[in-house]
């Protein structure tokens, strides 16, 4: 599995296996608009959860945890006040999540990293 997009995608097909294991509903895949893509949009109880999944097949350009930049956690930000309004979710509570996917070998470790950041933390 070398093709960039191929491992991402069965990266966050593995994210979302782990998610509905710990009892996350995912309502949603790859959203895209103009402003970029989400990846994972999911329901844990109430809450609304902003998914990144990042995958690694090494760790030469850093860890799948440190490929998100504050650039990023602000699209991301941005993204996720789009697509609430979208569904006219502006007023119900939301986090972002992070599931750092690193396969090096024959098995991925997954990580995930609930409430990694906040949107006031993004301007």
């Amino acid at each position: 599995m070398h093709n960039r997009r191929a491992v991402g995608q069965e990266g966050e097909a593995l994210a979302a296996s782990y998610l509905k294991e710990r009892g996350m509903r995912i309502v949603d895949r790859n959203v895209r608009c103009a402003l970029g893509e989400i990846d994972l949009v999911g329901l844990d109880g109430d809450t609304i959860v902003f998914v990144e999944v990042r995958t690694r097949l090494s760790l030469v350009k850093g860890s799948a945890k440190e490929s998100i930049t504050a650039g990023k956690r602000r699209r991301l930000v941005r993204l996720a006040q789009w697509y609430l309004k979208g569904k006219r979710w502006e007023n119900r509570s939301a986090r972002f999540d992070v599931v750092a996917v690193t396969w090096i070998g024959e098995m991925p470790e997954l990580d995930w990293i609930p409430n990694a950041f906040d949107a006031f933390g993004c301007r």
